[in-house]
């Protein structure tokens, strides 16, 4: 049986943009729990290079998939899309799950 190939995951400007606001509101440099939070954040990613399927649809569109991250009441989505052509998964957005929908451009 072969095994198919892993998927690349790239994070787009606008999610760079998005963690390093998250980094700054919730004070990571001087919070070992919130320092602790982004490798923690960098492994669940590091998931979705085997099963980027796993995880839903957005309600904002059947084409991206969000996936959650965190503790309640502190709960992130990462919105990404499957770029199946391309063997990659792009991460598109990162928010607080509290937060309204988001307006998905496709």
């Amino acid at each position: 049986m072969q095994q198919s190939r892993a998927y690349l995951v790239s994070i787009t400007p606008r999610a760079e943009r998005d963690f390093a606001e998250i980094y700054a509101a919730i004070n990571a440099e001087h919070s070992d729990v919130a320092y602790q939070w982004f490798p923690g954040l960098d492994r669940a990613l590091a998931t979705l290079e085997e099963n980027p399927s796993r995880c839903p649809a957005t309600p904002e569109s059947k084409n991206l998939r969000h996936l959650l991250y965190g503790n309640k009441p502190h709960i992130y989505r990462v919105i990404y899309r499957i770029v199946e052509r391309k063997k990659e998964v792009e991460i598109l957005h990162v928010r607080h799950g509290a937060r309204q929908r988001f307006k998905a451009s496709k």
